[in-house]
C-alpha cells in the first residue's frame, strides 16, 4: 500500500489550499487517516485525524480553519485549509492506519506515510 500526497504550494496569507492523499494497492482497508506537519526547525505535529466512522479531531492551532474529510470509495483523504497564516508553513504528511493482507495471506495492521507536500504561506 502506498500513499501519495498532493496539493501543496505557495499561497498568500489568508488564502486557502486543499491537500489530498490517495492510497493505492490491493487488499487493504484504511481505518483512520491523519495529517501531520513539520515546520522549519520544528517537530512534526499532528494536525487532524478522521476515523473510519467519520469522527474528526484537530490541533488547537487549526480548529475552525482546517477541515479533514475522506472519500472511502477513492481511499483518499483531504485537508481543506482556509485563512492560512505564515505559521502554517510546513511540509504536510498524510498517514493511514490500515489493515492489509500480507504475502502469507495474514491480516496485518500497519501505519503508512505519504511523501509530504510543501505548503508555504507568504505575504
Amino acid at each position: 500500500v502506498q500513499l501519495q500526497a498532493s496539493g501543496g504550494g505557495l499561497v498568500q496569507i489568508g488564502g486557502s489550499l486543499t491537500l489530498s492523499c490517495a492510497a493505492s494497492g490491493s487488499r487493504f482497508r484504511i481505518n483512520a487517516w491523519e495529517w501531520y506537519r513539520q515546520g522549519p526547525g520544528k517537530q512534526r505535529e499532528l494536525v487532524a485525524t478522521i476515523t473510519s466512522g467519520g469522527s474528526t479531531n484537530y490541533a488547537d492551532s487549526v480548529k475552525g480553519r482546517f477541515t479533514i474529510s475522506r472519500d472511502n470509495a477513492k481511499d483518499t483523504v483531504y485537508l481543506q485549509m482556509t485563512t492560512l497564516e505564515p505559521e502554517d508553513t510546513a511540509v504536510y504528511y498524510c498517514a493511514a492506519d490500515l489493515h492489509h493482507y500480507n504475502a502469507a495471506d495474514e491480516i496485518v495492521a500497519e501505519r503508512k506515510w505519504g511523501q509530504g507536500t510543501q505548503v508555504t504561506v507568504s505575504a
